[in-house]
């Protein structure tokens, strides 16, 4: 059976159209690669209903309730990837009704491109199918120990394997700083927008500044104010924080104007006949993109003062659980979750001659720098495009 089982109209359109000629029709099967939502107390749904009662000249939303929508997406039986979806009432039966099931826009953006990868719980299954029974390695495993290892293996490759960067677009607010997003992990790159919609790196603090975890507050001698539960008072703010939001960062980059600050030393005569002969600064602050810092006493990212009114991209990595919709893996890297899946378990199981465990331990290792190598993406012109600069001269 083809692995692609979605028809065109399905995939670029986003959309399902039925023609309701025989009878009043009530049940609709479609094959999304994509599971369809049913609207509930905690999210929207993914799709809307539409009908058209002349003949597709015009679509008005399904007025009626939609009683159930079933997935058929998880099975490893036929048939794959369809969803059964059961309206009331029924739609009646004219020469020129139609129906259409049309994804949203932002399901249809992740139904795009989804060939690319393969869903956890397929990995799952076909593990279970190839690798474990009679005459195997692996003669029996519950399907929640696997579950579990392909779970770990998702997160540990999210990490420095697969390509699961997520980038947010924020305006940065008068606080100068945002929220950590929800599924963050750790951050990747995080970059102002210009006005040309370039990306100007923003670095990290370091020990420039630092946001304390806790501001107890302080009586006149020092010592600390406890709460009438006998806990120590906490301020909203560090005192370090509000200076650092306010200071002026040409003091600590040495990006002077001098015309502001002209002592007939550095003057603009001067700059220009000792373009890059000034000693004495450090690379680390020499710049003037700005600085980002991890408060995590209030789990924000806090820019600095330079960075007003900015756009802000931040990018960073989750470890691909965050949702049922991140539960999928490249295809190139699906040997490797088989490997690791085998190994873990192996590995934990008791009885296994130790030069098995080591076997798939190397098998592992190699199907993962595979797997690196396939998604690291490089093309053979794109570094003979960098490599046509390498005559130039790299001045320091």
């Amino acid at each position: 059976m083809s692995l692609i089982n979605q028809t065109n109209e399905e995939y670029y359109a986003g959309e399902k159209m039925f023609a309701v000629i025989s009878a009043p029709q009530s049940v609709f099967n479609s094959t999304f690669e994509l599971e369809l939502k049913q609207a509930s107390a905690v999210e929207d749904s993914n799709f809307v209903i539409q009908v058209s009662t002349d003949d597709g000249v015009t679509f008005n939303k399904y007025a009626g309730n939609i009683v159930s929508v079933v997935n058929n997406n998880e099975s490893p039986n036929p048939p794959f990837n369809q969803q059964t979806i059961t309206i009331n009432p029924a739609v009646a039966n004219t020469s020129t009704t139609l129906v259409r099931i049309a994804l949203k826009a932002t399901a249809l953006w992740k139904n795009y491109g989804s060939y690319e990868y393969v869903k956890l719980n397929d990995v799952i299954n076909n593990f279970l199918i190839a690798y474990v029974g009679d005459g195997k390695l692996i003669s029996n495993v519950k399907r929640t120990d696997v579950i579990f290892h392909a779970k770990r293996g998702l997160q540990e490759f999210s990490y420095d394997t697969l390509n699961s960067i997520k980038s947010l677009e924020l305006n940065l607010p008068m606080s100068m700083s945002v929220i950590i997003p929800q599924d963050y992990v750790n951050y990747v790159r995080v970059s102002f927008v210009d006005g040309l919609g370039v990306l100007h790196p923003i670095y990290p603090a370091n020990n420039l500044t630092n946001d304390p975890t806790s501001v107890p507050l302080q009586s006149l001698d020092g010592s600390f104010i406890q709460d009438e539960f006998g806990q120590n008072t906490e301020a909203m703010q560090s005192t370090t924080r509000t200076r650092w939001e306010s200071t002026n960062d040409r003091l600590i980059n040495g990006a002077f104007n001098e015309y502001m600050y002209n002592a007939n030393v550095y003057d603009f005569s001067w700059r220009r006949q000792n373009y890059g002969q000034r000693y004495g600064l450090d690379p680390v602050v020499s710049q003037t993109n700005g600085w980002f810092n991890i408060d995590k006493r209030q789990n924000k990212i806090s820019f600095s003062s330079n960075l007003k009114d900015r756009l802000i991209i931040l990018e960073y990595i989750s470890d691909g659980l965050a949702s049922d919709l991140d539960t999928k893996l490249p295809k190139m890297a699906e040997e490797a979750m088989y490997m690791h899946i085998a190994y873990s378990i192996l590995a934990g199981r008791a009885g296994v001659q130790e030069y098995i465990v080591q076997r798939f331990k190397r098998d592992r290792s190699a199907q993962l720098r595979n797997a690196k190598i396939r998604l690291s993406n490089m093309k053979l012109s794109e570094i003979v495009q960098t490599m046509r600069g390498k005559s130039k001269w790299i001045k320091h």
